[in-house]
């Protein structure tokens, strides 16, 4: 087997350069590269712009900027923007929305929005003495960070607690100091990251100046912030009468529906099948509302995944409850957003979207996110408990079957119209175009 040449230096080559490397490679035809400067914007500033925010940046990668309209949330209406190419994802949003608007709209409250980040070191002295000294020593990972936190703290942020963990049960001589902070409106990552830098330094200096022999050995591991935020907490929830449920019921009546709908919920809560299908419905909406906003929509996921997972059993991130005549879905989800900083200032359409949403604080954008969340999950369950998922996503997946199949306007406005009261599936429609 001959290997290939490492490339070095790929990141100083120009973009001709890069294309002519991987064309080459992968034997790839080098006008099929042509559809990159499609996608670059004709403002060369503002495209040098969006270059800087990445590496090796070849052009930009389109998706759709759509608005949900109708979104009543803590007695307050919003355009919501959502990024995302899942076709029927808005549509479901919007639907959700309106049926809720003249019934009370999304209550949400946002428990909490404390972060974590953690120093995780060795030490190899006795335990009991580091317990006893960590009250001391946290003053000085206070002190040597505390010039980092000024904006944090101007906007009523920082620190507030720290302690002393010990893993030693499970990993022989490991240790972490994990700490809490208040970000306000920012997400925060990047100091958070270089304060708990600065806390590893700190506990390293202190343990070689306070100690001698093993107990001034202190392995620092590594300091980096947890996107595992489990008391960054927004609860969200839509409420009705029973019987206002008639214009969505179906074949069922109000209440037949209620529980049909309270069943598909509660099978999301025992088996994990179900339970991974019904968050990725709520995620359908807050990613779409997280990365309209320049937010990191991966590490949403990831802590929404382990805290549905948290007591060894991953299960729905919702819950229904039918009591005294009362319908209501409840999304409880953990979310660490930001309105200042990192893209939120960068990319100009996330700040079109904050200006949209009329600039709100991190808390308000944690409800309106939750809010889009659980208006999907509300219209995915919605459809499985009645007409079936498939009516309404392949509906709204017909253009795309129909441009992946070079249809013209004509056709596809013939097969709108046939395909109102037909299944739709790309067979389908394949063979109506060429009848």
């Amino acid at each position: 087997m001959v290997h290939p040449k490492y490339i070095n230096g790929f990141s100083k080559l120009s973009n001709s350069e890069k294309k002519m490397i991987i064309a080459e490679r992968n034997k790839v035809n080098i006008e099929q590269f042509d559809v990159l400067d499609q996608f670059k914007l004709q403002n060369a500033e503002l495209q040098l712009q969006l270059d800087e925010i990445s590496e090796n940046v070849m052009s930009n990668y389109m998706l759709p900027f759509s608005i949900a309209p109708n979104f009543l949330v803590n007695g307050k209406t919003y355009f919501v923007p959502m990024v995302i190419e899942e076709s029927s994802v808005v549509a479901a949003a919007s639907a959700a929305a309106k049926f809720w608007f003249n019934r009370g709209g999304f209550v949400a409250k946002v428990i909490s929005t404390i972060k974590v980040g953690q120093v995780h070191f060795r030490w190899f002295g006795d335990a009991e003495h580091l317990k006893s000294e960590f009250e001391s020593i946290k003053g000085e990972l206070i002190a040597s960070s505390a010039h980092l936190l000024e904006n944090m703290r101007k906007r009523n942020g920082g620190i507030t607690d720290i302690d002393l963990v010990d893993f030693t049960d499970k990993l022989p001589n490991y240790y972490q100091v994990r700490v809490m902070f208040e970000t306000a409106d920012a997400m925060g990552a990047n100091i958070i990251n270089s304060v708990l830098e600065e806390m590893a330094q700190a506990l390293k200096h202190h343990c070689a100046e306070n100690y001698t022999g093993v107990e001034a050995q202190c392995e620092i591991v590594m300091a980096i912030l947890s996107n595992h935020t489990p008391e960054s907490i927004v609860e969200c929830y839509v409420e009705c009468d029973i019987d206002d449920l008639a214009e969505i019921s179906g074949e069922l009546s109000p209440k037949e529906y209620a529980q049909k709908f309270k069943l598909a919920v509660d099978i999301a809560n025992i088996d994990i099948y179900r339970a991974t299908t019904h968050n990725k419905g709520i995620y359908n909406g807050v990613d779409a509302v997280v990365l309209a906003t320049g937010n990191d929509f991966r590490a949403v996921e990831a802590c929404g995944h382990s805290y549905a997972a948290q007591d060894g059993h991953y299960k729905s991130l919702t819950t229904v409850t039918i009591d005294n005549g009362k319908f209501r879905y409840t999304l409880r989800i953990p979310m660490a957003l930001g309105t200042v900083g990192g893209l939120t200032n960068l990319h100009p359409l996330a700040k079109l979207s904050l200006n949209i949403l009329g600039k709100p604080s991190a808390k308000e954008l944690m409800a309106i996110a939750a809010a889009a969340g659980l208006a999907n999950t509300f219209s995915a369950v919605r459809a499985l408990t009645t007409s079936g998922i498939q009516k309404g996503h392949m509906r709204f997946h017909l253009n795309n079957i129909l441009n992946s199949l070079n249809a013209t306007n004509e056709q596809k406005q013939r097969a709108i119209e046939h395909f109102q009261d037909n299944k739709v599936s790309h067979k389908s429609v394949q063979e109506f175009l060429t009848s």
